[in-house]
């Protein structure tokens, strides 16, 4: 039940064909070029883990030897199989012969491909079949273990050490959180590699690792039986290796991943081309495997005002819907990213910020809506924080939003102590305990504030949209439509790892699970069950 306002429905057709029309042009170009971030998710699928003498992770070493033999726009797929084939070698012994340079894949005869294929095809068919075994124990968790009633409240941990941050977050549960966000170590997104292991010493965070996946999964799992309710994991699925940490977040169960197609792009200046291409693959593994992902145009309004910018909020979220359903998510593992956000001292700020949010629900009835709390206008005084997180709340609950992000008293001053993240989580069930039907004993009133922001909002968005298709996206972003952010489609990080596919470009496992996706979202479409 939440706040009913009324949208033009012709608008938001005219939004979605704009938008559909500029994802689509992107879409051609992902569709001429891999990364070597796809292929080494490829690599990994394939079994391929570790580290050399040295540190460096075994997929990134056979990508580079694929590379070096100018064979990277075939895939490695290909490549892994023919070496596995012709030496008799598992995946992983392939690998660590290419670190030894006993092997090289460049030189390996090509002169059984048919068998070559068809062994890559089995271990595409196997790594499918672990991830779809991972989905079935998360659905059979969530019929064994069910959360409450949403909205489901969103906590983080950040300390820098996955040990310390399983305590925090076992705590957090304890204490009626849904979903654990464990914050990722400051600048791994910038990394063109993944770390391997137990690895200490994040700063705002701690590492995504394969193996911290799998301890807070376990520990989680644990304080979920202890509870009975089913308590979500969530990481971090951006920057430069977007598809391997989906996959690494498919093999572990992860539940949620922050995956937006432009965030990189605009705030940590990852090259739009390889991001592009890169969310591509990586949201084609969370559908595949079941996973939810989170967009993040909330981050739009630490850099524009949210007054005049909140149409470019709406107008991204049409955008990451429309990629996200080019690689097969369904609407319900859609979480569109928006924030309360208006300036305490805004007159009237809460009937914008309840205009926005009731809108979002309005246009996009079926993706899981995450509602974000305010950070930009936070100050020392805890007292005045707190009062901002309870109309935080209070809106999340009144216009029906999946998940809301429990916003900190001491946002402004420190990381959440365990304590303060105890009274977030008191203040938001109090809210959802009292101001439970709230939203549907309302009515927004034809021509007032509240109904015209959302119109305003609206509109904005669309005209937005068709300007951008018109334009083409890599030319908006170039322009600064998005959080004021200017990037040049050839600058940035990253650029480097862009590869055009050979005419034949070999990856079994996007052929795979693509293809599952879509008869999965068609099926969805026709009345299939929501998870």
């Amino acid at each position: 039940m939440s706040l009913r306002i009324e949208v033009d429905g012709q608008k938001v057709r005219r939004a979605r064909h704009a938008a559909e029309l500029v994802t689509g042009e992107v879409q051609e170009f992902i569709g001429r070029h891999t990364t070597v971030s796809i292929e080494r998710t490829v690599a990994r699928f394939f079994g391929i883990d570790g580290v050399d003498g040295d540190g460096v992770p075994l997929p990134n070493i056979v990508t580079e030897n694929v590379r070096a033999a100018g064979q990277l726009g075939c895939g490695v797929a290909l490549s892994i199989a023919r070496a596995m084939d012709y030496h008799d070698l598992s995946a992983q012994e392939v690998a660590e012969a290419v670190s030894r340079r006993a092997i090289d894949l460049g030189k390996v005869p090509a002169r059984r491909d048919a068998q070559a294929r068809q062994l890559a095809a089995h271990l595409a068919a196997a790594a499918a079949k672990h991830v779809r075994e991972r989905r079935a124990e998360r659905e059979t968790l969530l019929r064994q273990l069910p959360p409450g009633p949403p909205p489901l409240l969103y906590v983080i941990v950040a300390t820098g050490n996955i040990h310390e941050d399983t305590v925090q977050a076992q705590a957090a549960a304890r204490q009626g959180a849904d979903i654990i966000a464990v914050i990722r170590s400051t600048g791994q997104s910038l990394l063109d590699y993944v770390p391997y292991g137990q690895v200490s010493g994040g700063f705002g965070g701690t590492y995504a690792t394969q193996e911290h996946f799998r301890i807070m999964r376990a520990a989680l799992d644990e304080v979920s039986r202890e509870i009975g309710r089913y308590v979500r994991l969530v990481n971090y699925c951006s920057g430069l290796c977007m598809p391997e940490i989906a996959a690494m977040g498919a093999l572990e169960r992860l539940d949620v991943m922050l995956n937006d197609a432009m965030y990189g792009v605009l705030f940590r200046d990852i090259n739009m081309k390889r991001t592009f291409i890169d969310q591509f693959f990586s949201r084609v593994i969370n559908a595949y495997a079941g996973i939810v992902i989170n967009t993040g145009e909330d981050n739009y309004m630490t850099t524009a005002d949210p007054v005049r910018h909140g149409h470019t909020v709406m107008a991204s979220q049409f955008i990451n819907e429309q990629f996200a359903v080019r690689c097969g998510l369904e609407d319900w593992q859609i979480g569109l990213g928006h924030v309360f956000a208006m300036d305490p001292a805004q007159p009237g700020g809460l009937l914008l910020d309840l205009a926005q949010a009731a809108l979002t629900r309005a246009v996009f009835p079926g993706c899981t809506l995450k509602y974000m709390p305010q950070t930009r206008h936070k100050n020392g005084d805890i007292f005045q924080s707190y009062a901002i997180d309870a109309l935080h709340d209070l809106v999340g609950v009144v216009t029906g939003q999946d998940v809301i992000l429990l916003g900190m008293l001491t946002e402004a001053i420190h990381t959440p102590f365990m304590q303060d993240r105890f009274l977030a989580l008191e203040g938001a069930r109090y809210v959802m305990t009292t101001a439970g039907g709230l939203g549907d004993e309302l009515d927004v009133r034809p021509g007032g504030k509240v109904a015209a922001r959302a119109a305003e909002v609206l509109d904005g968005a669309v005209e937005m949209l068709e300007h951008v298709a018109r334009a083409g996206l890599m030319r908006a972003i170039e322009e600064g439509m998005f959080a004021g952010i200017r990037r040049s489609r050839d600058g940035g990080k990253g650029l480097e790892g862009v590869v055009e596919r050979a005419p034949d470009y070999f990856n079994p496992l996007m052929d795979v699970m693509l293809a599952t996706n879509h008869a999965g979202r068609s099926g969805a479409a026709q009345g299939g069950a929501r998870p």
